[in-house]
């Protein structure tokens, strides 16, 4: 396919612009030249456990410049959501949200000027990665939620990687209190439209004109899919060419590394 020219990049990170704590070269020089044409570009991320500015500090120790405003994690989609979840009801209440996750989750949360407690009884569950996840927490999310709370959760990562191995994802935290109450969570990170919409308000660009770009057929490209953007495939990450033709997920583009990309 011929390749198209695009207004604004949505762009995956772990496997797209580093693995782990090394950056992918062809990387550096594709931000770069996006930076030199005045093409703005978000980082959408489903990493719930680190805030903007922890991520650009990441991302900066890599060589590359970047700011906080440039990352949209799922942590700030899911706050976005139940912020606009709230206007929506339009009550003077101030609405409490039981919180299940690290720094990323309930920065975003207080940023939004949402009230945040770690017990029942309250109007919101939200759960992100969290590596103190106990039974206590599972326990005072589900009285919660049998209490009427909506539930919600930052994303469905089964597993994700470490470098032990793969390691439990927040997706397997949200299943036990899925279990416990018979209730399904409304994800909103990748693979979900949820997370791209959002992304989207932060470029103030519309859809046809956005490309999401990421290293994972079934999270970023089915998330851009799923979002109505274009999908650039690269091949420094999770899939490969071989996983396309069993997927019922196909990229708009693939490439073997960002160097083969016009911006």
């Amino acid at each position: 396919m011929q390749q198209r020219t695009y207004k604004g990049y949505l762009l995956d990170l772990d496997g797209t612009i580093y693995r782990g704590g090394e950056v992918i070269p062809e990387a550096v020089d594709f931000i770069a030249r996006l930076t030199a044409q005045g093409i703005p570009y978000l980082y959408v991320t489903n990493n719930s456990s680190m805030t903007p500015q922890q991520l650009a500090d990441k991302v900066q120790t890599m060589g590359i410049p970047t700011k906080p405003e440039q990352f949209f994690t799922s942590s700030m989609a899911v706050a976005e959501t139940v912020r606009k979840m709230e206007d929506e009801r339009q009550e003077r209440r101030q609405a409490t949200v039981l919180a299940i996750g690290e720094t990323g989750l309930c920065t975003a949360l207080a940023e939004k000027g949402i009230a945040v407690t770690d017990k029942a009884p309250a109007d919101y569950v939200v759960v992100g990665i969290d590596r103190s996840f106990s039974y206590e927490k599972m326990k005072q999310a589900t009285l919660a939620i049998y209490g009427g709370a909506r539930f919600l959760s930052t994303n469905c990562d089964r597993a994700i990687p470490t470098e032990e191995g793969l390691v439990p994802g927040n997706g397997a935290l949200t299943a036990s209190i899925a279990y416990a109450t018979n209730q399904q969570p409304l994800y909103v990170g990748k693979p979900e439209e949820t997370i791209i919409k959002l992304a989207l308000e932060r470029l103030g660009l519309a859809a046809e004109d956005v490309m999401m770009v990421g290293d994972n057929l079934e999270t970023d490209i089915a998330c851009g899919e799923n979002g109505g953007v274009d999908t650039l495939l690269v091949y420094t990450g999770f899939s490969r060419a071989e996983h396309i033709e069993t997927s019922r997920v196909k990229p708009t583009y693939t490439i073997q590394s960002l160097t083969e990309w016009t911006v």
